[in-house]
């Protein structure tokens, strides 16, 4: 297994892979070229891949802190940093047949050893409360994150019109697990 910082090259893998895990239309090459601009800071990339035999089977999207917008679903009064100094873990994601092995765990430390170096004192993450065996807070609690809010339909069509949720298959019923994990 390899970990290496994302770059552009990637982009097709993890935009196949990011539809197949959480439904068509989870991200496209704009929406990712955005968020990959608005990870870089001071010249340092947050975001990881993790190729196996030259296929990829995870990824970690990070958005560095001062750089993403707060929207509705962040309840910064809730957190004990101020929003400039936190970073947005937008998106993790491994493919089936390499769950259970701690990747998600191994590109979240990465990234979290990359937006330190940027100066981000926290992060932020909205949780697919329904990934499969609700890894996604798990992996996250066991990081040391912290349950702020659950957001029921967070990413159901009425926000996000163009997404096809992989487990509800037409309208999205999901609830996001806003948590904060402090460095």
């Amino acid at each position: 297994m390899i970990i290496r910082q994302l770059t552009k090259q990637d982009f097709q893998d993890v935009i196949e892979l990011g539809c197949c895990v959480h439904g068509e239309g989870y991200i496209n090459q704009q929406e990712l070229h955005d968020i990959y601009s608005k990870g870089i800071k001071n010249g340092i990339n947050p975001h990881f891949v993790a190729y196996k035999d030259k296929v990829l089977v995870g990824f970690r999207l990070t958005y560095a802190a001062g750089q993403w917008p707060l929207d509705r679903w962040c309840s910064e009064e809730k957190w004990s940093i101020k929003p400039n100094d936190v970073c947005y873990f937008k998106c993790n994601t491994v493919a089936e047949e390499a769950r259970g092995e701690g990747l998600g765990g191994k590109l979240l430390d990465a990234s979290i050893q990359a937006v330190k170096k940027q100066g981000a004192k926290a992060g932020i993450s909205h949780l697919w409360k329904q990934s499969p065996n609700n890894s996604a807070v798990k992996y996250f609690s066991k990081a040391g994150g912290v349950l702020i809010k659950e957001h029921p339909n967070r990413w159901n069509r009425e926000f996000n019109p163009d997404y096809n949720c992989a487990l509800c298959r037409g309208e999205c019923q999901c609830t996001a697990c806003e948590m904060i994990l402090i460095f």
